[in-house]
C-alpha cells in the first residue's frame, strides 16, 4: 500500500511541478539535466547486469574513481544528480545518466547485478524498483549529522520502508551507525570515510623555507591579484601555484608589474627550483602537494570567484596546514566536511585573515575510508 500512495503522491508533485519545470530548463544551466532528469529527453537506460553506482555531485563522484579502477569500464553504470557530477563522471566512465524523477523509476531502471548508492541519495523509489529487479543494494559512505538528525527522526516512517530495500549499508563512524539503526537501518559495517581512502602523495622532498610559507594553491584569474593585495612580507613568503598552466606568464606580469620597483624579491620556479625569494610563482606540473608538503598555510583556490565552486581541500589538510579558502565551495562541500578546522572568508577578509594567522588552528582530516570491503561486498555472491 505504500508505495502505491509513494507513486501517487509523486505524480502529483510532478504534474504540478511542469510549467516551472518548463521554465527552469530556458536556463543554460539546466538545458540538458531537466529534460533528462525529467522529460527522460537523451536519457536512455542502462545496459543491464552491470554495477550500478549513484552518486549526487562532483565531491561524491571523485570519491568513487578508486573504487571504479577495481573494475572495467565495460562492467560500470553511473547515474548522477547534478551537472557537475555529470561531467566528473564522464571522465571517469562511459556509461552516464542524469537519475530520472521517481516516477519514471519502475519502467527505466533495468536489472543490475548491484546498486551502490553514495551517502544521503536515500530515494524510495530507486531501491525498492533496483531490489525487485534483482539488484544487490549497498549504501555507502553513510552518515548523518548532528544538524540533520532531527529530520531525519521527523521523517523516520519514510526511511523505515527506504532501509527494507538496502542489503548492506557501510558507515563512517559508530555515531552514524546507530542512528542509522535507530532509522530501520540492517547489516551496518563502519570503515570510515572513503573520500579519504586516496591520500595525496608526495613525489619530491623538497626544503622547507625559514619562517611561514604561505602557498596560493590552484588560483583563478583575479584570485591572485586578492591575494597579492592582501599579502605582505612580514606575513612570510608566499607561493603562488596558478591553476591552469596557460596562465604563467599572466601572473608573472601581474607579480612583476605590482613589485618591480619594490624590495619583494620575486621569481619563477622553472628558473630557479627554490625558495629563496619573497614571491615564488610554480610555473611547472606536478609540484603542488609536494609544496603543501612544506607550507604553514594554504589559501585554497576556486573559493574566491563565483564559477570555480572551490578545490579539493584534502590534499592541504592531510599535510596539517592553515586552510583558507573562499565561501563560494558549491563543488567541495561534501570534501570539506572531511577536513576539521578550516576557515572560510570573504575576499575582503583575507588580509585580516592573514595577520592573524598565528591565532588559527591547523587543519587536519577525519578518519580515513577502507575501500577492500566494499569491492569484496560488490563482488560477494
Amino acid at each position: 500500500m505504500f508505495k502505491y500512495l509513494y507513486y501517487l503522491l509523486a505524480l502529483v508533485l510532478y504534474i504540478l511541478a511542469i510549467p516551472y519545470l518548463l521554465l527552469k530548463s530556458r536556463n543554460p544551466k539546466y538545458s540538458k539535466a531537466i529534460p533528462a532528469k525529467f522529460f527522460l529527453r537523451d536519457n536512455p537506460k542502462f545496459s543491464e547486469d552491470k554495477i550500478w553506482f549513484h552518486s549526487c555531485s562532483h565531491g561524491e563522484t571523485v570519491a568513487l574513481k578508486s573504487i571504479f579502477e577495481k573494475f572495467s569500464k565495460d562492467e560500470i553504470n553511473v547515474s548522477v544528480i547534478t551537472n557537475t557530477g555529470f561531467e566528473q563522471a564522464s571522465k571517469l566512465v562511459e556509461n552516464v545518466r542524469y537519475l530520472p524523477f521517481e516516477l519514471f523509476l519502475p519502467f527505466w531502471i533495468t536489472k543490475q547485478k548491484v546498486l551502490v548508492v553514495m551517502e544521503a541519495e536515500l530515494w524510495y523509489m530507486l531501491f525498492l524498483v533496483a531490489k525487485n529487479k534483482g539488484a544487490k543494494t549497498i549504501l555507502l559512505n553513510a552518515r548523518i549529522s548532528d544538524k540533520s538528525y532531527s529530520s531525519y527522526k521527523k521523517f523516520s516512517f519514510l526511511y523505515k520502508h527506504i532501509f527494507k530495500h538496502i542489503d548492506k549499508i557501510f558507515a563512517q563512524s559508530q555515531i552514524d551507525k546507530q542512528r542509522l539503526e535507530e532509522l530501520g537501518g540492517k547489516n551496518i559495517e563502519v570503515i570510515g570515510n572513503i573520500k579519504l581512502a586516496n591520500l595525496p602523495k608526495v613525489t619530491k622532498e623538497l626544503e622547507k623555507p625559514n619562517g611561514i610559507t604561505i602557498t596560493a594553491g590552484s588560483t583563478h584569474k583575479g584570485e591572485e591579484e586578492l591575494i597579492l593585495n592582501s599579502w605582505d612580507k612580514s606575513m612570510g613568503k608566499l607561493i603562488v601555484v596558478p591553476r591552469h598552466p596557460e596562465r604563467f606568464d599572466e601572473v608573472y606580469n601581474l607579480i612583476e608589474t605590482k613589485y618591480k620597483n619594490s624590495d619583494i624579491s620575486y621569481h619563477r620556479y622553472s628558473q630557479n627550483e627554490d625558495f629563496s625569494s619573497d614571491i615564488v610563482l610554480v610555473d611547472t606540473m606536478g609540484q603542488l602537494n609536494n609544496i603543501y608538503a612544506i607550507s604553514d598555510v594554504v589559501i585554497l583556490g576556486g573559493g574566491f570567484i563565483k564559477s570555480a565552486g572551490g578545490h579539493n581541500p584534502i590534499e592541504p589538510a592531510f599535510f596539517g596546514t592553515i586552510l583558507i579558502s573562499g565561501k563560494t565551495i558549491f563543488n567541495q562541500k561534501s570534501l570539506f566536511e572531511c577536513v576539521n578546522d578550516y576557515y572560510l572568508i570573504e575576499n575582503e577578509e583575507l588580509q585580516t585573515t592573514l595577520e592573524n594567522i598565528k591565532d588559527l588552528k591547523k587543519s587536519s582530516l577525519q578518519k580515513v575510508g577502507s575501500i577492500e570491503p566494499i569491492i569484496k561486498e560488490i563482488t560477494r555472491d
